[in-house]
């Protein structure tokens, strides 16, 4: 019989040393959240965003959030990050819960989608999906994943698991009735677009997807177009959601839709 010999006073070192490595968890993933716009209650739900994702997966969150002139809602306000070209440098992600339509400026709209383009994953949120609609390019639609112009009225929504073998869906149910909220009208699906989940529009007797990933350049986008109302934010069902899209487009998601080793809520 053989014995391996470690002299004792390398014992230490190699204890402590499987220690350090079996203790050792990755640092947060640094995540930017952009908010303001018109026509939601933002001062709110960046606590609850930020909150609700934080008791989900280990991230740390920097908030923009900005409105018009003298705290108004403006429909046409540029948030002043955007206006560096490095805006997003040193994030692992960006979640965008903004309202901002009336912005017409295309280099302003490119230089937003470009940083995505560029590798920056996203999470896109509710009034994301009409930002920018009024400028006359493309790229922030194709970075969403969707071109969507209006939506229908206030209203419960019956939401349906189309993809429940998808790892941001596992958990999700089958059917969801998502309160109070409202449902963006599908114009233009872009061609990296994966449907996860949809509802139907009175107004338009047709299916609307209304959670999708994307790909868009070298980023993965996660989006969902629920959220307008704080009820719904709130939802446990909501925040878990949210919570596997961010960890997918970062790829910190199992196919179990859990989040891989380190990436979990972290002990306070």
């Amino acid at each position: 019989m053989k014995y391996t010999l470690i002299p004792l006073c390398l014992l230490g070192l190699v204890t402590w040393a499987s220690l350090a490595q079996e203790t050792a968890k990755p640092s947060p993933l640094k995540v930017l959240m952009v908010t303001g716009g018109c026509c939601h209650d933002y001062e709110n739900q960046k606590l609850i965003l930020a909150e609700g994702l934080s008791a989900r997966a280990n991230v740390e969150f920097t908030v923009v959030h900005e409105e018009g002139p003298e705290g108004k809602k403006d429909k046409s306000h540029r948030i002043s990050l955007y206006e560096k070209d490095d805006w997003a440098k040193g994030y692992d992600l960006v979640l965008h819960n903004e309202c901002f339509g009336a912005v017409t400026d295309v280099a302003f709209v490119e230089r937003i989608a470009k940083a995505h383009k560029n590798g920056v994953p996203a999470v896109m949120l509710h009034c994301s999906a009409h930002s920018y609609r009024a400028a006359a390019t493309d790229e922030w639609r194709k970075c969403v994943g969707q071109t969507s112009m209006s939506h229908e009225k206030n209203r419960d929504l019956l939401v349906k698991n189309i993809k429940p073998e998808h790892p941001v869906m596992k958990g999700f149910p089958m059917e969801w009735n998502d309160p109070k909220d409202e449902l963006y009208k599908n114009e233009k699906l872009w061609e990296n677009f994966v449907p996860l989940a949809q509802a139907y529009g009175e107004d338009t007797q047709k299916d609307h997807a209304l959670v999708w990933v994307n790909t868009y350049g070298k980023a993965k986008v996660f989006g969902t177009t629920m959220g307008h109302n704080n009820e719904t934010m709130t939802h446990e069902v909501f925040l878990d959601l949210v919570a596997r899209g961010l960890l997918w487009a970062c790829g910190k998601l199992t196919d179990e839709g859990k989040p891989t080793p380190g990436y979990e809520a972290q002990q306070k």
